[in-house]
């Protein structure tokens, strides 16, 4: 978490279609050159906050866990930017992520890493880290998409890009309680 109110943000999730739209508000609002790197245990929601993202950003394809494909384009159906997800679940080393050169498209994409902690840094030193977390007793498998148990957000910025974000996605969150 940031060290104040505008670098990080907490929110309590209830159900898949919860964080979808959370995921869709924070997806309207980024642009060329963000990085979101997502943390949680297996099954937390990081595949259904990223769906979110997409239809927030407007591309195309159906948003799944890219796991064995490692990374997925989705391009833009619109002005905004192309989509690149991917799962670093089985990426190991820093070396393994400059393989995927995903460098090479981070100008031009908005790029969602699942499982990036400590793996994807690297590649852009403002970025979002969304950590989600499952209360005890919560859903443990990969097929528990969500369960009934609820999930705990929380958004942190490294810089002012990102900062920005967290500012907008309060707001939109904010409103959206109304």
């Amino acid at each position: 978490m940031g060290d104040d109110m505008d670098t990080a943000m907490d929110i309590t999730i209830r159900e898949a279609d919860g964080m979808r739209e959370f995921g869709a508000r924070l997806g309207a609002l980024l642009l060329e050159g963000d990085l979101v790197v997502l943390d949680g245990p297996l099954g937390a929601g990081k595949t259904t906050l990223t769906q979110g993202i997409a239809e927030g950003m407007g591309v195309r394809g159906r948003v799944t866990s890219p796991t064995f494909t490692i990374a997925r384009v989705h391009p833009a159906l619109g002005a905004g930017p192309d989509l690149v997800h991917v799962d670093a679940y089985r990426i190991g080393a820093l070396e393994e992520v400059d393989a995927l050169d995903l460098d090479a498209s981070a100008d031009t994409s908005a790029t969602v890493v699942e499982w990036g902690a400590g793996k994807v840094e690297a590649l852009a030193p403002d970025r979002l880290t969304v950590r989600i977390a499952r209360p005890e007793g919560g859903g443990q498998g990969a097929d528990d998409l969500f369960g009934d148990s609820p999930r705990d957000v929380s958004v942190s910025a490294s810089g002012p890009r990102s900062r920005s974000i967290v500012e907008s996605l309060r707001a939109a969150v904010s409103e959206g309680d109304e």
